[in-house]
Order: C-alpha cells, then sequence, then structure tokens
C-alpha cells in the first residue's frame, strides 16, 4: 500500500471527524483509517477479508458510483447489513479508480463538508491513476521479460530497474498462483497488500509475480491468502503458489518463472506441498524439469510396478511405507490400518510386481514409480 493513500486516508478521516477506508475500482482495500467505533458487517469484511463480496459491489454499484463526479449518498439495506454511508468517487482524467467511504448511519455528514473532501478523493485518484500506468508498463515488460530474444530481456530488466520496482542486483524470484477450477478465470490480485517492488502480470491464465528473493515466501503467502478471499472456501485446496528458485538478476529470471510453475504442478498433485511450494522443496519431484512427461514417464514407471495402479489401496500403502523409511508403525498410523493389514498389503505388492521390499534398488524403482506416478502417467 502506497503511503501517500494511506495520508489521505487519515487527511479525509480528520477532516469529517469520521473512520474512511480506500477501496479500489475492483473493491479491494488499499487503505483504512483509524476505527475506534462500531462498524456494519460490510465495512468490518472490507478490512479483514481486504475487499467486499460481489453481492456488496452489485449494490453499490446500483447507485452511479463508478460514473459520478460528486459524492454519493447510499442507503441502509438491512438484508445485507449495510448501513447509510457516503461515497467520494476517487477519479483522474474522467475514470473512476477508486472509492473512499464514510460510514453515515445518522446522516451527520452534510453536504457542504463532503465538497470540501473531494479535492482528497481526487489526489487518491491521482496517485491510483499514476500507479496503475506503472503496472500496466510492468505487465508488458514481464511479457517482454520471457520471450526468450537476449536484447528484448535485457531492455525489460532494465525497463523494470527504471522504473523502481525490482533493480538490477536485486536476486529474485518468481511466485506463481494456479487455480485447478473448470472455466477458472484469476480475478484480480489485490496488489495493494503486497509490497510495492513486487511486479505482477497475468501470464497464460495464471497469476505471475516477481519478487525480490528475501520476501518471496512471505509474498508468496500474502498472494495466497488475498487470491483465496476470492475463492469459495471449499476450493482453496485447489489453489496453490509455486514459487522458484532465487537468480542474481531480473535478466535470468525465465528459469525461476519454470521452476515456479513446476512446483505449483506439483504442489496440486501433492496435498503435503499444499498451499505454497518452492522449488527447494520439491526433492525427486524436481526431475520433472529434466525432459518431456513421456521419456519421464517411461523413465520412472517400471513396467513391474504397472500392475500395481489397478489397486489403489496398495500404491498408497507402498508410498506411506516407503516414505517412512520401512517403518511399520508410523506406516500403519498415517493410513490408519492394522500393522498385521499393513504386512498383508506389503505382500501382496510383492507378489504383484516382483519386487523384494527387502532389497534397496527394489525399494528405489517402487518409490520413484509411486512419488512420480501423479504428475507423469
Amino acid at each position: 500500500m502506497t503511503p501517500e493513500l494511506q495520508d489521505v486516508v487519515d487527511d479525509v478521516s480528520r477532516l469529517l471527524g469520521t473512520p474512511a477506508i480506500l477501496e479500489d475500482r475492483h473493491f479491494n482495500l488499499v487503505a483504512f483509517g483509524s476505527h475506534a467505533g462500531e462498524v456494519d458487517a460490510v465495512r468490518q469484511r472490507s478490512i479483514l477479508q481486504r475487499r467486499s463480496s460481489a453481492r456488496v459491489q452489485e449494490w453499490f454499484e446500483r447507485f452511479g458510483i463508478a460514473t459520478s463526479e460528486r459524492p454519493v449518498r447510499t442507503p441502509a439495506d438491512a438484508g445485507l447489513a449495510v448501513v447509510a454511508r457516503v461515497c467520494l468517487p476517487a477519479r483522474w482524467n474522467g475514470v473512476t479508480y477508486g472509492y473512499l467511504w464514510l460510514l453515515d448511519e445518522r446522516h451527520r455528514l452534510d453536504d457542504a463538508s463532503l465538497e470540501r473532501a473531494m479535492p482528497r478523493a481526487a489526489r487518491a485518484g491521482t496517485i491510483m491513476a499514476q500507479q496503475a500506468r506503472t503496472r500496466e508498463n510492468l505487465d508488458a515488460q514481464v511479457g517482454e521479460l520471457l520471450a526468450g530474444d537476449p536484447d528484448t530481456v535485457e531492455a525489460a530488466a532494465a525497463e523494470i530497474d527504471r522504473l523502481g520496482a525490482i533493480g538490477r542486483d536485486t536476486p529474485v524470484c518468481a511466485v506463481t498462483l494456479e487455480v485447478d477450477l473448470p472455466e477458472a478465470t484469476p480475478p484480480p490480485l489485490n496488489l495493494w497488500r503486497v509490497p510495492r517492488s513486487v511486479v505482477a502480470a497475468l501470464v497464460d491464465e495464471h497469476v505471475l509475480l516477481l519478487v525480490p528473493a528475501a520476501q518471496a515466501r512471505d509474498v508468496a503467502r500474502t498472494a495466497w491468502e488475498l487470491y483465496a478471499h476470492r475463492l469459495d472456501a471449499e476450493d482453496h485446496p485447489r489453489l496453490v503458489a509455486g514459487v522458484g528458485a532465487a537468480r542474481p538478476d531480473l535478466a535470468q529470471v525465465r528459469g525461476s518463472v519454470r521452476e515456479a510453475r513446476l512446483a505449483a504442478r506439483v504442489a496440486h498433485a501433492v496435498p503435503r506441498l499444499r498451499a505454497v511450494a518452492g522449488w527447494d522443496e520439491l526433492g525427486v519431484h524436481r526431475l520433472l524439469a529434466c525432459g518431456p512427461r513421456p521419456a519421464l514417464r517411461d523413465g520412472v514407471l517400471d513396467a513391474a510396478v504397472e500392475p500395481l495402479f489397478d489397486h489403489p489401496d496398495l500404491v498408497a500403502t507402498a508410498a506411506a511405507f516407503l516414505d517412512h523409511a520401512g517403518n511399520v508403525q508410523r506406516a500403519a498410523a498415517e493410513l490408519r490400518i492394522h500393522r498385521q493389514t499393513l504386512y498383508y498389503r506389503l505382500r501382496r505388492i510383492e507378489q504383484l510386481t516382483g519386487l523384494e521390499l527387502g532389497d534397496g534398488r527394489d525399494r528405489l524403482r517402487l518409490h520413484l514409480a509411486v512419488t512420480l506416478s501423479p504428475l507423469v502417467r
């Protein structure tokens, strides 16, 4: 969030004697003042969840806030738990970039006071417009950065540096946000809640962030939470963030982007790696970066192991047993079965595959196959 915008919100709050909040045109929270008194459910959600619901957005947009050049009074609605409030559109050059909101349940704010606050709203609109143009430029530079031509990549990295986002001497990581939902369109990410040094773009229908390496993990978690607020709770497990390894210079970040995408792909298939998976955590799954899927499938899925995939309970048993280094007690506890049941399943695995679980080489063949099969079969 920009300090100048927080200053605008604080200034409006002082001028009108009531707490103000600023949202962008997508109803993402940008800044808010101190709230000492009661707030309605809508404002509470805006502050705690960093945005308003689609239903609330539709309600407010009915009153013309997106096109108005003057303060707009909106009425209370008990069904939405909304109290009366005033919207000061934050505009620049005829375009609305955000909304300054003031609760006015008792209709205490008079027209003259609101008019005195409008220049502050215009100031917010100007700042938000400037940042929107910068972000559009940065978005374009990310595309150039990933294009592949050395001269184009170098020019894009220099331009990102010039715009004050990520310097050429700053190690950088890629973070990708991917949601596994049919026909999912990534919603606008609330970039006001991430550091200004983060460069964001929509690449191949996924949100891509370029982040100073020291902040990568924290930004990935924050971005995941901001995106998750846009989804129904039951869909949260289908949203993952992947974090690539650090590169010393922006011009080399394409490798980190590949790693971040692979980390996200693995996280979709391996629940223990969700919700944020880093390249350095993938272990043997990094083999997936070594070649095309058919070649990996042929190399990893030993023919002896193929019969096992018709028996999901045996695949799960093999994975648990081998993940726990052959510790029967811990494997049985993870699978929630009796140890005798586990022993029976292990004998079945040996019978079906012809492999000996007492042989380290056979265990390696089996472990590779059951670990990577969800991603290469």
